[in-house]
């Protein structure tokens, strides 16, 4: 009985999730048709998509619970026993279930307080902003029951949302009296703030130590934001109104499409059609298979985000050829892979870069623009390392067929021209960035589903189950981590910041290297996404305070968070890598470094010649 209501609800909640997806594809798309032909286009088209999203962000959160794929440090669990793993997974799932019973919880009196109660085509927002209560008392009870405990310890994590039930009963009061509570409440309200402002510190080195634990940084980011509100004497259901806000903006709608795109050519054979091609073009040039694997890694990445898919999804067949068929040194072979899967992420539609945009409020195109040549640079620098391997080791290169670079051609040229029409619809105006995502996952769909049909129709089902818990990952940290961004901006702490920095280091150009080693040690320790969103709003009034344009010190932000990925000691692409290629940690890191020096080269261009980014920014 109990595994067929399971079975029911998690079917609603994933046919939920892809009407949503479905919904934020299509109407775009119905908008650009009745746009051109029409000359009109869908009432309120925008606000129902952005709650659309809202719908998606928790949905697919629940089922990323439901999984297990929330994105982690995990530092302290990678390295020890699984005697030591069990209870770590139990402390953290209660401090989860902790955190997320009192956000549900303040989302009632946001939805109950906070709204307008606006109308969203013919249904009022408030309809559409339940999911948040219901996510979020879902994804509680979901770490509550996956605390491995046996017995009468079954119980811990229920205790840790009464708890949370507890913490949360002022907020409560709140939704049923408004804000003239009554005075148990009242009370109770301002000793929770007390004992907050009290415990903050060694609260926040809990958090902290939990994030190194494995608790999901989402927890730790929602968890931090309740406890720094709490202790200003702030009210706690502003963290579903950050939720709510994050959720329903039009630039964030791009993050979950163009995810897509890039799992569904990472789940067809498009990265073999294209391996194919570009060792059709290359491979008589001396390192020419070099030229082929990193340009097929920027294609790959500049869709994925850098978040390690390029790995996954390629690194097989990459290093087949590399090393087994072209005699590259294993070493090598897997360093360069590892290095070149966030080589794509300056390159548009790279979501790193619209989400930048979207938290500075720089010009997206502007940022396309500054990331070309820089990417271009890294590129170049990677290929050029490659030949003068490829000399040293004196690699063979084989004769150019005509016939064989031709055929290849054919086969990928429906993957090869995606990219320049989607630059081309975009930087000419006539799409807008939220259109573009969707006609490029139409485009992908049809091509690899319907033309090339390496996907099956009946398979789409599972595909996406595979997908989503990847677009809740990112989403639940947008989420949160937008929270947390709102009190270090509440507080002044940028612009207190800015001013000590001035004060401290007069020189542009030691701030700049002060930058770099820190945005270092943030690429290493932090995934991009929860880097952008938290360390962002602290760095862009200092950028400002030095004079330093916008769109470079993005640029210089998101080459940092790329070099990041292959920084121990939890650069994503190190573990990735430790993943598909099988070897120890420690052998990847050696393998990489010749490449992360290389990266470290450009990044010192970058940071010091603002001309690469700033260039082609003139020209629009």
């Amino acid at each position: 009985m109990e595994r067929g209501v399971k079975r029911i609800l998690y079917g609603l909640e994933e046919g939920l999730c892809y009407f949503s997806l479905f919904c934020l594809t299509l109407l775009p798309a119905a908008e650009v048709i009745a746009r051109t032909f029409f000359k009109t286009g869908i009432p309120d088209s925008a606000g129902i998509l952005v709650h659309l999203l809202l719908a998606l962000g928790l949905l697919s959160g629940m089922i990323t619970t439901r999984s297990a794929d929330h994105l982690s440090i995990a530092l302290v669990q990678n390295f020890c026993s699984d005697r030591v793993k069990r209870p770590l997974l139990i402390i953290t799932n209660c401090l989860s279930a902790f955190v997320l019973c009192i956000i549900a919880w303040s989302s009632v009196s946001f939805i109950k307080i906070g709204l307008i109660g606006r109308m969203i085509g013919f249904i009022p927002d408030k309809v559409f902003a339940l999911i948040i209560p219901i996510g979020y008392g879902v994804i509680a009870l979901r770490f509550a029951r996956k605390s491995p405990l046996q017995g009468k310890a079954k119980i811990l994590p229920f205790l840790a949302l009464l708890l949370g039930t507890f913490c949360a009963l002022p907020i409560i009061a709140k939704a049923v009296w408004g804000f003239d509570l009554p005075p148990f409440f009242a009370n109770l309200s301002d000793t929770l703030s007390l004992l907050a402002y009290y415990l903050r510190i060694p609260a926040v080195i809990i958090f902290i130590l939990a994030a190194l634990a494995g608790t999901p940084l989402f927890v730790v980011m929602g968890g931090l934001a309740l406890l720094l509100i709490q202790a200003s004497w702030g009210e706690i259901d502003v963290v579903p109104n950050q939720v709510y806000i994050s959720l329903t903006q039009e630039s964030m709608i791009p993050i979950p499409l163009f995810t897509l795109v890039g799992f569904f050519l990472s789940e067809s054979k498009a990265g073999e059609r294209l391996v194919q091609t570009f060792r059709g073009l290359f491979s008589w040039l001396p390192g020419g298979m070099i030229i082929a694997v990193v340009i097929i890694c920027a294609f790959f990445t500049s869709f994925t985000g850098a978040s390690g898919v390029t790995i996954l999804a390629l690194g097989g067949i990459l290093f087949s050829i590399l090393s087994e068929h072209t005699k590259y040194p294993e070493k090598f072979s897997i360093g360069l892979l590892t290095s070149s899967g966030s080589i794509g992420l300056l390159f548009p539609p790279s979501l790193p870069i619209i989400l930048v945009g979207a938290t500075t409020m720089t010009n997206i195109m502007h940022l396309f623009l500054g990331g070309i040549i820089p990417g271009l640079i890294l590129v170049a620098a990677l290929i050029i390392f490659g030949i003068i391997i490829s000399v040293r080791f004196k690699i063979p290169v084989e004769p150019f067929r005509f016939r064989e670079a031709l055929a290849g051609l054919k086969k990928s040229a429906l993957e090869i021209i995606l990219p320049f029409l989607l630059i081309a619809g975009f930087f000419s105006g006539i799409l807008s960035l939220v259109e573009v995502a969707a006609v490029a996952l139409i485009y992908v769909f049809i091509v690899e589903v319907l033309i090339h049909r390496d996907i099956k129709l009946k398979n789409l089902g599972p595909l996406l189950l595979k997908a989503v818990p990847i677009i809740g990952g990112v989403l639940s940290i947008i989420a949160l981590s937008m929270a947390l961004s709102y009190y270090i901006v509440d507080t002044q702490a940028p612009d207190r910041l800015a001013a000590w920095m001035q004060a401290t280091v007069e020189s542009k150009y030691v701030f700049l290297l002060l930058l770099n080693l820190a945005l270092l040690v943030v690429g290493c320790l932090m995934d991009i996404f929860s880097a952008i969103l938290i360390v962002l709003p602290l760095v862009a009034p200092l950028g400002q305070a030095y004079g330093i344009d916008p769109v470079h010190l993005g640029i210089i932000f998101i080459t940092n968070l790329e070099v990041g990925f292959l920084t121990p000691p939890v650069g994503l692409n190190l573990f990735m890598a430790t993943y598909r290629f099988k070897k120890p940690f420690t052998e990847i890191c050696r393998y990489v470094f010749p490449f992360l020096l290389i990266q470290l080269v450009v990044l010192i261009l970058v940071t010091y010649v603002p001309w690469f980014s700033t260039y082609l920014t003139r020209f629009f």
